[in-house]
């Protein structure tokens, strides 16, 4: 069941109900088309990956400033977004199971579709499915280049099952998938070059052996908002997935950037806007935003414009801040804007965006495919 909305448009922000998920819309817009001009400038497509915000509102404004399309990683997740318009989806993840790949491919017949595969089995299953509903299916292998979650190795095996996607009946072959995400929050800057500069190498020689045997590579795609300047770079990836650029995240924050300064590409600009409910000795608050309200598996928000403030804990409904109450001081009723540890899983959370400018409700975006797991 979709909630309410925790505000109506055209309040003032500190009229908006919390614990809420508000886009500052003025750093949300400059995210867009910072990346929209990066990939347009390194001459690669932009793909950006829609689990981040689960939104077709927000995909197609990413079309619009020239996306190709958008990423996701469910089904469901790829039906949402093709019921509120998006056209072009690919499913960055091996999809298993007669029901879901039948979804898939009924899906196809109404949107350019996508998929990933890293087994043979696999590939006969969705050609199949395909073949059953009258649609043809994009089909990527996914290629482990450094992360060691899904993929084939390079090389071989990844020419291997390109040849069985190449001979199927309903399915294209359509490229590599071949993103390193565990590159993405190596902090040191040059680390996380030499990261990509090794996924670039072993996606490269496995290009190189698919054009050997005739079999082009349509799309050399991945690449995340950690390391997307690298892939762009290297005259091998021709799309690019990042997907947390939109909003940024606490996380996110705590990379380095070239020389060791801070990463400064794009703005924060995703809170979990949250209401001061108790103050019970000085130098300690309690906020009504815990951890049914921001996902903590990339660590603990952060308070927003309040340097002094830190969050210290959480429990189900309840967060815990403290403060030095010789220069900083709370008051129950008091509105703060925390930065979410990870961005991806808290948006998960909400039904609606708060979208503000200038302090007031600008617009109410639903997160269509929130829960969307299947």
């Amino acid at each position: 069941m979709t909630v309410r909305p925790p505000a109506d448009v055209g309040m003032c922000l500190d009229e908006v109900d919390t614990p809420a998920l508000i886009i500052d819309l003025d750093a949300f817009e400059a995210n867009l088309s910072r990346m929209a001009n990066a990939s347009q400038a390194a001459g690669v497509r932009l793909r950006p990956h829609a689990k981040t915000h689960k939104c077709a509102i927000i995909a197609l404004r990413q079309i619009a400033l020239g996306a190709v399309g958008v990423c996701c990683q469910k089904v469901s997740e790829a039906e949402a977004l093709v019921q509120g318009g998006v056209r072009d989806v690919l499913v960055t993840n091996e999809i298993v199971g007669k029901r879901k790949i039948a979804h898939l491919a009924a899906l196809a017949r109404e949107a350019t579709l996508g998929v990933c595969v890293d087994d043979a089995d696999n590939i006969a299953a969705l050609d199949s499915a395909a073949a059953a509903a009258g649609a043809t299916l994009d089909v990527l292998v996914e290629v482990d280049v450094g992360a060691h979650r899904c993929g084939v190795a390079p090389g071989a095996p990844a020419l291997a099952l390109a040849r069985r996607i190449a001979a199927a009946r309903a399915l294209r072959f359509a490229g590599l998938q071949v993103y390193q995400g565990s590159a993405q929050h190596i902090r040191d800057f040059d680390e996380r070059r030499a990261a990509i500069d090794a996924a670039v190498e072993a996606a490269g020689q496995t290009v190189a052996l698919l054009s050997e045997h005739d079999l082009a590579c349509r799309s050399v795609t991945g690449a995340g908002t950690g390391t997307f300047r690298f892939e762009a770079s290297s005259g091998l990836y021709n799309e690019l997935q990042a997907g947390s650029y939109i909003f940024m995240d606490a996380d996110y924050a705590q990379n380095h950037g070239e020389g060791g300064g801070p990463f400064d590409e794009f703005q924060h600009s995703l809170f979990v806007y949250t209401t001061v409910m108790s103050t019970p000795e000085p130098g300690r608050a309690v906020v009504d935003a815990g951890l049914k309200a921001s996902s903590v598996d990339s660590g603990l928000p952060t308070v927003h414009g309040m340097p002094g403030v830190d969050f210290v804990g959480a429990s189900d409904e309840h967060g815990k801040l403290v403060f030095d109450a010789g220069e900083t001081s709370l008051s129950l009723g008091d509105r703060l804007k925390l930065i979410p540890g990870h961005c991806d899983p808290t948006v998960n959370l909400y039904d609606w965006y708060v979208c503000v400018r200038d302090g007031r409700v600008q617009a109410l975006w639903p997160i269509v495919a929130r829960g969307a797991l299947l």
